[in-house]
Protein backbone atom coordinates (compact mmCIF):
# COMPACT_ATOMS: atom_id res chain seq x y z
CA UNK A 1 0.00 0.00 0.00
CA UNK A 2 1.42 3.12 -0.90
CA UNK A 3 2.22 5.55 1.88
CA UNK A 4 0.90 9.10 2.56
CA UNK A 5 3.37 12.03 2.49
CA UNK A 6 2.52 12.07 6.76
CA UNK A 7 3.66 8.49 7.07
CA UNK A 8 7.39 9.15 4.50
CA UNK A 9 8.05 12.07 6.69
CA UNK A 10 7.76 9.76 10.09
CA UNK A 11 9.23 6.83 8.39
CA UNK A 12 12.29 8.59 7.17
CA UNK A 13 12.80 10.90 10.50
CA UNK A 14 14.36 7.47 11.68
CA UNK A 15 17.07 7.17 9.00
CA UNK A 16 17.89 10.52 8.58
CA UNK A 17 19.07 10.68 12.34
CA UNK A 18 20.99 8.34 11.30
CA UNK A 19 22.38 10.10 8.79
CA UNK A 20 22.99 12.69 11.08
CA UNK A 21 24.69 11.09 13.37
CA UNK A 22 27.19 8.96 11.15
CA UNK A 23 27.90 11.73 8.96
CA UNK A 24 30.48 14.02 11.24
CA UNK A 25 31.44 10.43 13.16
CA UNK A 26 34.99 9.62 11.76
CA UNK A 27 35.96 6.17 13.58
CA UNK A 28 35.69 3.81 13.03
CA UNK A 29 36.71 4.43 9.44
CA UNK A 30 37.43 2.04 6.77
CA UNK A 31 39.98 4.21 4.61
CA UNK A 32 40.60 2.77 0.89
CA UNK A 33 43.85 5.21 0.52
CA UNK A 34 46.91 4.58 -1.08
CA UNK A 35 49.99 5.49 0.58
CA UNK A 36 52.92 7.43 -1.39
CA UNK A 37 55.44 8.87 1.69
CA UNK A 38 54.76 9.16 5.34
CA UNK A 39 53.39 12.33 5.29
CA UNK A 40 50.22 10.67 3.59
CA UNK A 41 49.29 9.36 7.04
CA UNK A 42 46.55 11.63 8.26
CA UNK A 43 43.36 11.56 9.56
CA UNK A 44 40.42 10.98 7.07
CA UNK A 45 39.24 14.65 7.44
CA UNK A 46 42.63 15.80 5.98
CA UNK A 47 42.23 13.94 3.14
CA UNK A 48 38.30 14.18 2.28
CA UNK A 49 37.30 16.95 4.02
CA UNK A 50 33.22 16.64 3.37
CA UNK A 51 33.30 12.80 2.64
CA UNK A 52 35.47 11.85 5.88
CA UNK A 53 32.83 10.07 8.16
CA UNK A 54 30.04 7.64 7.85
CA UNK A 55 32.67 4.92 8.41
CA UNK A 56 33.95 5.14 4.69
CA UNK A 57 33.75 7.42 1.82
CA UNK A 58 31.42 5.91 -0.32
CA UNK A 59 28.50 5.53 2.57
CA UNK A 60 29.66 9.53 3.38
CA UNK A 61 28.49 10.35 -0.46
CA UNK A 62 25.20 8.68 -0.15
CA UNK A 63 24.38 9.93 3.00
CA UNK A 64 24.93 13.24 2.14
CA UNK A 65 22.71 12.17 -0.87
CA UNK A 66 20.35 11.32 1.51
CA UNK A 67 19.98 14.29 3.40
CA UNK A 68 19.69 16.35 0.35
CA UNK A 69 17.27 14.86 -1.24
CA UNK A 70 15.12 14.54 2.10
CA UNK A 71 15.37 17.56 2.77
CA UNK A 72 14.40 18.48 -0.92
CA UNK A 73 11.17 16.32 -0.96
CA UNK A 74 10.06 17.16 2.90
CA UNK A 75 10.74 20.64 3.46
CA UNK A 76 8.18 20.48 6.69
CA UNK A 77 10.25 17.85 8.08
CA UNK A 78 11.21 17.58 11.83
CA UNK A 79 15.00 16.82 10.69
CA UNK A 80 15.18 19.78 8.18
CA UNK A 81 16.93 22.56 10.17
CA UNK A 82 19.09 19.79 11.33
CA UNK A 83 20.60 18.99 7.87
CA UNK A 84 20.93 22.10 6.49
CA UNK A 85 22.83 22.89 8.98
CA UNK A 86 25.30 19.84 9.07
CA UNK A 87 25.19 20.38 4.71
CA UNK A 88 26.21 23.79 5.22
CA UNK A 89 28.68 23.14 7.59
CA UNK A 90 30.23 20.86 5.07
CA UNK A 91 29.62 22.12 1.66
CA UNK A 92 31.51 25.45 2.05
CA UNK A 93 33.88 26.16 -0.41
CA UNK A 94 37.44 25.31 0.62
CA UNK A 95 36.02 21.71 1.52
CA UNK A 96 35.04 20.81 -1.90
CA UNK A 97 37.93 21.95 -3.21
CA UNK A 98 40.06 19.79 -0.87
CA UNK A 99 37.86 16.62 -1.90
CA UNK A 100 38.82 17.40 -5.63
CA UNK A 101 42.62 17.62 -4.68
CA UNK A 102 42.64 14.45 -3.39
CA UNK A 103 40.25 12.69 -5.36
CA UNK A 104 41.80 13.71 -8.82
CA UNK A 105 45.68 12.76 -8.49
CA UNK A 106 46.30 10.68 -10.66
CA UNK A 107 47.80 7.50 -8.72
CA UNK A 108 43.86 7.35 -7.45
CA UNK A 109 41.89 7.47 -10.68
CA UNK A 110 40.43 3.78 -9.59
CA UNK A 111 39.36 5.45 -6.37
CA UNK A 112 35.77 4.21 -5.45
CA UNK A 113 35.28 3.65 -9.22
CA UNK A 114 32.44 2.52 -10.01
CA UNK A 115 30.37 3.20 -6.90
CA UNK A 116 31.57 5.76 -5.04
CA UNK A 117 32.13 7.60 -8.33
CA UNK A 118 28.67 6.66 -9.43
CA UNK A 119 26.80 7.86 -5.78
CA UNK A 120 28.64 11.10 -6.40
CA UNK A 121 26.92 12.06 -9.03
CA UNK A 122 23.55 11.41 -8.01
CA UNK A 123 24.46 13.86 -5.35
CA UNK A 124 25.19 16.22 -7.57
CA UNK A 125 21.76 15.41 -9.54
CA UNK A 126 19.68 15.76 -6.49
CA UNK A 127 21.14 18.88 -6.03
CA UNK A 128 20.54 20.18 -9.57
CA UNK A 129 17.08 19.04 -8.95
CA UNK A 130 16.21 21.53 -6.19
CA UNK A 131 15.23 24.64 -6.99
CA UNK A 132 16.61 26.68 -3.70
CA UNK A 133 19.50 29.21 -3.74
CA UNK A 134 21.73 27.35 -1.44
CA UNK A 135 21.43 23.94 -3.66
CA UNK A 136 21.67 25.94 -6.47
CA UNK A 137 25.23 27.10 -4.63
CA UNK A 138 26.20 24.03 -3.45
CA UNK A 139 25.77 22.28 -6.63
CA UNK A 140 28.09 24.84 -8.65
CA UNK A 141 30.53 24.28 -5.73
CA UNK A 142 30.42 20.30 -6.39
CA UNK A 143 30.31 20.81 -10.45
CA UNK A 144 34.54 20.03 -10.72
CA UNK A 145 33.75 16.86 -9.03
CA UNK A 146 30.82 15.77 -11.02
CA UNK A 147 32.94 16.14 -14.04
CA UNK A 148 35.91 14.20 -12.55
CA UNK A 149 33.89 11.83 -11.83
CA UNK A 150 31.98 11.61 -14.76
CA UNK A 151 35.10 11.55 -16.84
CA UNK A 152 36.68 8.95 -14.84
CA UNK A 153 33.73 6.47 -15.37
CA UNK A 154 33.62 7.07 -18.97
CA UNK A 155 37.72 6.34 -19.40
CA UNK A 156 37.14 3.29 -17.65
CA UNK A 157 33.60 2.50 -19.76
CA UNK A 158 35.40 2.76 -22.79
CA UNK A 159 38.48 0.22 -22.09
CA UNK A 160 36.68 -2.17 -19.74
CA UNK A 161 35.91 -5.44 -22.58
CA UNK A 162 33.45 -7.00 -19.98
CA UNK A 163 30.85 -6.23 -16.95
CA UNK A 164 31.27 -6.70 -13.76
CA UNK A 165 28.21 -9.33 -12.12
CA UNK A 166 29.37 -8.97 -8.14
CA UNK A 167 26.77 -8.09 -5.66
CA UNK A 168 28.77 -5.62 -3.90
CA UNK A 169 30.55 -2.24 -4.98
CA UNK A 170 32.58 -3.24 -8.07
CA UNK A 171 29.30 -3.93 -10.15
CA UNK A 172 28.99 -2.26 -13.42
CA UNK A 173 25.38 -2.65 -14.08
CA UNK A 174 24.04 -0.83 -10.50
CA UNK A 175 26.49 2.12 -11.31
CA UNK A 176 25.54 2.74 -14.67
CA UNK A 177 22.07 3.22 -13.75
CA UNK A 178 23.17 5.99 -11.46
CA UNK A 179 25.55 7.61 -14.11
CA UNK A 180 22.57 7.34 -16.55
CA UNK A 181 20.33 8.88 -14.48
CA UNK A 182 22.92 11.90 -13.54
CA UNK A 183 23.86 12.31 -16.99
CA UNK A 184 20.05 13.08 -17.63
CA UNK A 185 19.80 15.45 -15.03
CA UNK A 186 22.35 17.45 -16.20
CA UNK A 187 22.30 16.99 -20.25
CA UNK A 188 25.22 15.65 -20.69
CA UNK A 189 24.47 13.59 -23.92
CA UNK A 190 27.68 12.03 -24.92
CA UNK A 191 27.85 10.61 -21.31
CA UNK A 192 24.65 9.48 -21.98
CA UNK A 193 24.82 8.50 -25.06
CA UNK A 194 28.22 6.12 -24.02
CA UNK A 195 26.00 4.38 -20.94
CA UNK A 196 23.42 3.21 -23.19
CA UNK A 197 25.99 1.91 -25.74
CA UNK A 198 28.06 -0.11 -22.73
CA UNK A 199 24.88 -0.84 -21.70
CA UNK A 200 23.76 -2.73 -24.89
CA UNK A 201 27.39 -4.00 -25.19
CA UNK A 202 27.49 -5.48 -21.43
CA UNK A 203 23.95 -6.78 -21.20
CA UNK A 204 21.43 -6.66 -24.50
CA UNK A 205 22.66 -10.24 -25.28
CA UNK A 206 21.74 -12.07 -21.75
CA UNK A 207 19.31 -14.67 -21.51
CA UNK A 208 18.33 -16.72 -18.68
CA UNK A 209 19.50 -14.58 -15.76
CA UNK A 210 20.86 -17.34 -12.94
CA UNK A 211 18.77 -15.37 -10.50
CA UNK A 212 18.80 -18.90 -8.80
CA UNK A 213 22.36 -18.55 -7.79
CA UNK A 214 21.77 -15.32 -6.14
CA UNK A 215 22.56 -14.15 -3.24
CA UNK A 216 26.09 -14.48 -2.52
CA UNK A 217 27.10 -14.10 1.00
CA UNK A 218 27.84 -10.84 1.39
CA UNK A 219 25.61 -9.30 -1.29
CA UNK A 220 23.83 -6.15 -1.36
CA UNK A 221 23.11 -5.64 -4.81
CA UNK A 222 21.40 -8.13 -7.29
CA UNK A 223 23.35 -8.85 -10.41
CA UNK A 224 20.54 -10.01 -12.23
CA UNK A 225 18.02 -7.67 -11.09
CA UNK A 226 20.53 -4.51 -11.45
CA UNK A 227 21.29 -5.57 -15.13
CA UNK A 228 17.21 -5.54 -15.79
CA UNK A 229 16.87 -2.07 -13.70
CA UNK A 230 19.66 -0.46 -16.16
CA UNK A 231 18.14 -1.94 -19.14
CA UNK A 232 14.82 -0.86 -18.12
CA UNK A 233 16.38 2.97 -18.88
CA UNK A 234 18.10 2.45 -22.00
CA UNK A 235 14.80 0.73 -24.00
CA UNK A 236 12.03 1.45 -25.04
CA UNK A 237 8.75 -0.28 -23.53
CA UNK A 238 7.80 -3.16 -26.00
CA UNK A 239 11.83 -3.80 -26.48
CA UNK A 240 12.49 -3.96 -22.81
CA UNK A 241 9.40 -6.19 -22.36
CA UNK A 242 10.74 -8.91 -25.01
CA UNK A 243 14.20 -8.42 -23.90
CA UNK A 244 12.91 -9.05 -19.98
CA UNK A 245 11.22 -12.31 -21.67
CA UNK A 246 14.43 -13.22 -22.78
CA UNK A 247 16.33 -12.45 -20.12
CA UNK A 248 13.70 -13.78 -17.29
CA UNK A 249 11.87 -16.75 -19.07
CA UNK A 250 10.91 -18.09 -15.20
CA UNK A 251 8.52 -14.58 -13.95
CA UNK A 252 5.25 -15.74 -12.72
CA UNK A 253 1.63 -14.74 -14.83
CA UNK A 254 0.37 -14.50 -11.39
CA UNK A 255 0.50 -12.09 -8.86
CA UNK A 256 2.57 -14.96 -6.64
CA UNK A 257 5.69 -13.51 -4.61
CA UNK A 258 7.83 -16.74 -3.48
CA UNK A 259 9.50 -16.47 -6.95
CA UNK A 260 12.10 -14.69 -5.34
CA UNK A 261 12.17 -14.86 -1.70
CA UNK A 262 14.18 -12.42 0.80
CA UNK A 263 16.68 -12.56 2.42
CA UNK A 264 17.58 -13.11 5.94
CA UNK A 265 20.74 -11.72 7.72
CA UNK A 266 22.49 -14.13 10.43
CA UNK A 267 24.08 -11.32 12.49
CA UNK A 268 23.31 -7.85 11.89
CA UNK A 269 26.86 -6.79 13.87
CA UNK A 270 28.92 -8.06 11.13
CA UNK A 271 29.48 -5.54 8.75
CA UNK A 272 29.46 -7.71 5.48
CA UNK A 273 26.81 -9.72 6.59
CA UNK A 274 24.42 -6.61 7.00
CA UNK A 275 24.99 -6.56 3.27
CA UNK A 276 21.79 -8.75 3.06
CA UNK A 277 19.51 -5.98 4.76
CA UNK A 278 20.52 -3.73 1.53
CA UNK A 279 20.08 -6.48 -0.53
CA UNK A 280 16.00 -6.55 0.56
CA UNK A 281 16.09 -2.90 -0.55
CA UNK A 282 18.14 -2.87 -3.56
CA UNK A 283 15.79 -5.64 -5.12
CA UNK A 284 12.78 -4.02 -3.90
CA UNK A 285 14.03 -0.81 -5.75
CA UNK A 286 15.24 -2.59 -8.73
CA UNK A 287 11.66 -4.83 -8.85
CA UNK A 288 10.20 -1.35 -8.78
CA UNK A 289 12.44 -0.51 -11.65
CA UNK A 290 11.09 -2.81 -14.04
CA UNK A 291 7.22 -2.89 -13.40
CA UNK A 292 7.77 1.09 -13.76
CA UNK A 293 8.84 0.09 -17.67
CA UNK A 294 6.40 -2.94 -18.37
CA UNK A 295 2.85 -2.09 -20.05
CA UNK A 296 0.22 -1.83 -17.47
CA UNK A 297 -1.42 -5.18 -19.10
CA UNK A 298 2.00 -7.09 -19.09
CA UNK A 299 0.77 -10.65 -17.00
CA UNK A 300 4.22 -10.18 -15.24
CA UNK A 301 3.81 -7.02 -13.48
CA UNK A 302 2.04 -8.18 -10.37
CA UNK A 303 4.31 -11.12 -9.70
CA UNK A 304 7.32 -8.53 -9.87
CA UNK A 305 4.99 -5.97 -8.00
CA UNK A 306 4.29 -8.61 -5.19
CA UNK A 307 7.99 -9.87 -5.04
CA UNK A 308 8.70 -6.25 -4.14
CA UNK A 309 6.79 -5.84 -1.73
CA UNK A 310 8.27 -8.49 0.38
CA UNK A 311 11.54 -7.77 -0.07
CA UNK A 312 10.51 -4.12 1.52
CA UNK A 313 8.21 -5.65 3.97
CA UNK A 314 11.49 -8.11 5.18
CA UNK A 315 13.85 -5.43 4.66
CA UNK A 316 11.87 -2.77 6.85
CA UNK A 317 11.27 -4.49 9.12
CA UNK A 318 14.71 -6.16 10.37
CA UNK A 319 16.62 -2.50 10.59
CA UNK A 320 16.89 -1.96 14.29
CA UNK A 321 19.22 0.88 14.50
CA UNK A 322 20.84 -1.18 16.92
CA UNK A 323 24.34 -1.55 15.22
CA UNK A 324 26.33 0.94 13.42
CA UNK A 325 27.25 -1.54 10.69
CA UNK A 326 24.36 -0.68 9.32
CA UNK A 327 22.87 2.40 10.61
CA UNK A 328 26.05 3.83 8.65
CA UNK A 329 24.36 3.40 5.40
CA UNK A 330 21.29 1.36 4.95
CA UNK A 331 19.36 4.74 5.40
CA UNK A 332 20.33 5.87 2.23
CA UNK A 333 19.21 2.42 0.69
CA UNK A 334 15.65 3.06 2.57
CA UNK A 335 15.34 6.83 1.14
CA UNK A 336 15.92 5.59 -2.09
CA UNK A 337 13.79 2.54 -1.80
CA UNK A 338 10.61 4.61 -0.32
CA UNK A 339 11.19 7.97 -2.46
CA UNK A 340 11.29 6.25 -5.94
CA UNK A 341 14.58 7.42 -6.87
CA UNK A 342 15.65 6.16 -10.41
CA UNK A 343 11.95 6.33 -11.07
CA UNK A 344 10.60 9.64 -10.89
Amino acid sequence: MKKTRRELIDLTSTYADWALESIPREYPNHVSHSLREAKDLVEPHHNTPIFYGCYDWHSSVHSHWMLVRLVRLYPEAPYVDRALALLASNFISENFVGEFKYLSADHRRAFERPYGLAWLLQLGAELRQWPDKKAQDWGVRIEPLEALAADRLAEWLKKLTHPIRSGEHSQTAFAMGLALDWSMAAKETAFETLLVERAHDYYRLDCDAPLAWEPSGHDFLSPCLAEADLMRRCMERHDFGQWLERFMPFLPITDEENWLTPVQVSDPADPKLAHLDGLNLSRAWMLDGVASKLSPEDPRLPSVRAASRSHRDVALASLTGQHYEGTHWLGSFVTYLVTARGID
